[in-house]
């Protein structure tokens, strides 16, 4: 699922602080723990057609089946979320729909370090444990 985060100003590269990064990271490790899933992102240009490009990084991350990958292009103000067959069976597109909004949302106010977190703490909430 496409969403296409709302015009604002360019992101700073690199994107994040070194506090924000360590957050995501605890965040990260969290979600993989407790979901038995692993939560991934990519920051960065994504090439048309964008779902095919995220899908391509998607089948490239070691455990593609297990995997759930927040593409995010700030640039382009582009967000997928792509999720790997055992990822699905737990997270529904609906889901992922609604946890992109979100993130769009906390895109739009400027915090994307804040929407990156939710939006990984909200699918692994939703995910359970595995």
């Amino acid at each position: 699922m496409e969403e296409r985060v709302p015009d604002g100003e360019n992101v700073p590269d690199p994107p994040f602080t070194s506090r924000q990064t360590a957050r995501i990271e605890r965040v990260l490790a969290t979600a993989n723990v407790s979901t038995g899933l692993t939560f991934n992102i990519y920051f960065g240009e994504l090439d048309e057609p964008v779902r095919q490009h995220a899908e391509r990084l998607h089948r490239g991350l070691p455990d593609p089946a297990r995997s759930v990958l927040f593409a995010v292009s700030p640039n382009q103000r582009l967000l997928e979320i792509v999720t790997g067959e055992q990822a699905r069976r737990r997270l529904s597109d609906r889901t992922c729909e609604i946890v992109a909004l979100s993130m769009a949302a906390a895109f739009t106010g400027g915090d994307l370090a804040g929407g990156v977190i939710a939006g990984i703490s909200q699918l692994a909430d939703h995910a359970g444990t595995g």
